[in-house]
C-alpha cells in the first residue's frame, strides 16, 4: 500500500481535533444494527468544512444545498470502548457542516499509509436511522484495514431532496480534502449504502458525468435505486412496507407526487436516470421476495450497461431487507471481496 506525506502544517491549521477519550457506554442496538456486538459511537472533538463540492460539474439542474458549512468546532463526544476497537484505531466524529445530522465518525490508524476508504450511508426511509447502528459494520471494516467514514445526513423532516445527496457528497469532499489527517486515500474509496442509505450511495455513484473523483465503487444492500418504483409499486398494495415506503418517497420529495410541478424532483431521485458513462461499478444485493424486490437495481443494471459500466445485481432467496440480508451468511463477505476487488 501506497504511503501519504505528513500532515502538512496548513491542513493542522484549518482542523481542530482532539484526542478521543477512553470509555463509553456501549451504543444501545437496534433492528438495523449490522453483525456482531453493538460498540459505543466514538468520537473526537469535531471540526466543520466551510467548502462545499463544485456543483457546476453535476448533471443536474437540482435545486441548491440549503447552506454551506460553517468552520467552527463542535464540542468533544465520547470515544469507542477500547474493548472493540481495532488495535491502534482512532474514531473521530467529524462536522462536515452547520446541520447537527451533518456529522461523520471516521475510523482510522494514526499512521503514515494510504489506506482505501470506505463511506456507510445507513438506512431509514430517508426520515429516520442514524450512524450508530452501523458502527458494528464500520468495525468489520476497519478490522480489513480500510479507513472508515460512517455518515450521518439531514432527513426527509430536515430538508427535502437532494439535501440527502449533498451532505453525502460533502462528507466525501471533506474527507478527500483533508485525508492525510486520516490515513486516507482520496483517489481510493468506495460508497456503501442499506436500503435508503442505497439509494444516496447509489445517486452519488450517478450524480457526476465521469463519475466522483477517487470512487472506485458503490455497493447497495436492499437499495431503494427507483422511489418512482416505489411509489407506483406502493399504490394498491396489501404490504405494509412498501405502502411505507410510498409515503416515504413522497416526503422526500418534499410532500408532492410525480405528477405536474413535481416531476422534475422526482426526476433528479432516479438513479437511473442519471446514468452515464464514467459512472462507478455497481453491486446490489436484494432478496428475492422482499420489498424493494431486485427490479430496482435491474432498472440501473440496464442503464449502465448500455454506457459500458459494470453492474453486478446479487439476489438471495428469502424476504430479508437491508441489515438483516447483509448478516445472511457470505453476503458480508461477497460485499467485501468486491469491494476489495475495485480498491486493492
Amino acid at each position: 500500500m501506497r504511503t501519504a506525506a505528513t500532515v502538512s502544517a496548513l491542513a493542522l491549521a484549518t482542523l481542530v481535533l482532539a484526542p478521543s477519550a477512553v470509555h463509553a457506554a456501549p451504543a444501545t442496538p437496534d433492528s438495523s444494527a449490522a453483525p456482531g456486538s453493538s460498540a459505543a459511537l466514538a468520537a473526537g472533538a469535531a471540526f466543520s468544512s466551510s467548502t462545499a463540492p463544485g456543483s457546476s460539474a453535476s448533471k443536474q439542474a437540482d435545486p441548491a444545498p440549503s447552506s454551506s458549512p460553517s468552520a467552527t468546532p463542535s464540542a468533544p463526544a465520547t470515544a469507542a470502548d477500547p474493548d472493540d476497537l481495532v488495535q491502534g484505531t482512532i474514531v473521530d466524529t467529524v462536522a462536515y457542516g452547520r446541520h447537527a445530522r451533518q456529522r461523520m465518525d471516521v475510523w482510522h490508524q494514526a499512521d503514515d499509509l494510504r489506506r482505501p476508504g470506505v463511506f456507510l450511508i445507513h438506512g431509514g426511509w430517508w426520515s429516520s436511522g442514524d450512524k450508530k447502528y452501523m458502527t458494528a459494520v464500520s468495525r468489520s471494516y476497519a478490522e480489513l484495514g480500510y479507513t472508515v467514514f460512517n455518515v450521518n445526513y439531514r432527513l426527509s423532516g430536515d430538508a427535502a431532496w437532494p439535501a440527502q445527496r449533498v451532505d453525502v457528497i460533502d462528507a466525501i469532499a471533506t474527507a478527500r480534502r483533508h485525508a492525510a489527517l486520516w490515513s486516507f486515500d482520496p483517489d481510493n474509496y468506495v460508497v456503501v449504502g442499506f436500503s435508503a442509505g442505497g439509494h444516496l450511495a447509489t445517486a452519488v455513484g450517478t450524480y457526476k458525468t465521469g463519475g466522483l473523483p477517487g470512487l472506485k465503487g458503490v455497493v447497495g444492500i436492499s437499495p431503494v435505486v427507483s422511489p418512482l418504483t416505489a411509489y407506483l409499486d406502493g399504490a394498491e398494495s396489501l404490504d405494509v412496507n412498501k405502502r411505507k415506503l410510498r409515503e416515504a418517497a413522497i416526503r422526500l420529495a418534499g410532500g408532492c407526487e410525480p405528477a405536474g410541478k413535481c416531476a422534475r424532483i422526482w426526476q433528479s431521485m432516479e438513479v437511473p436516470e442519471h446514468a452515464s458513462r464514467g459512472d462507478a461499478p455497481v453491486l446490489s444485493v436484494h432478496s428475492a421476495n422482499e420489498f424493494v424486490p431486485p427490479s430496482h437495481s435491474v432498472q440501473l443494471q440496464d442503464r449502465l450497461r448500455q454506457v459500458g459500466v459494470e453492474v453486478t445485481v446479487l439476489t438471495e432467496p428469502g424476504v430479508n431487507h437491508s441489515s438483516p440480508l447483509y448478516r445472511m451468511p457470505g453476503v458480508a463477505e461477497k460485499v467485501q471481496e468486491w469491494i476489495a476487488g475495485k480498491v486493492l
